[in-house]
């Protein structure tokens, strides 16, 4: 596989992992008034888990194949930035209230990382 093709399979799977992220952060709250179904899963602490999980290999590995390059410096600060804010939201008790805007921030932040990568890729 060609190693421009993959990274830009890794960034857009990247910005679809953001995106869902984003989706059950803000949308389902909101869905939850129309159906109960939707409340069970706005709840559900395993799905945040998880999306952290599968954002985590993704995105280490675009940072990895972009150590050699000194002009990625923003793109790997902010994905790392990214991440943190979801982990701490996923994974740190303490962190409980602040949960729905940490992983909106950090959804963001990976979002726009990999789509400026995506979009400047040569």
């Amino acid at each position: 596989m060609n190693t421009s093709a993959s990274t830009l399979r890794l960034d857009a799977s990247a910005i679809g992992l953001s995106g869902l992220c984003l989706i059950h952060c803000l949308a389902l709250p909101v869905l939850t008034a129309v159906s109960p179904i939707a409340g069970v899963l706005a709840e559900a602490e395993w799905i945040h888990k998880l999306l952290v999980v599968l954002a985590l290999p993704v995105s280490g590995l675009v940072i990895w194949t972009n150590l050699n390059t000194e002009r990625n410096i923003l793109f790997i600060g902010c994905v790392a930035a990214g991440l943190a804010l979801l982990l701490g939201a996923a994974f740190i008790e303490a962190l409980q209230d602040f949960e729905a805007p940490l992983t909106v921030a950090g959804a963001g932040l990976l979002s726009f990382a990999h789509g400026y990568r995506f979009a400047t890729h040569r």
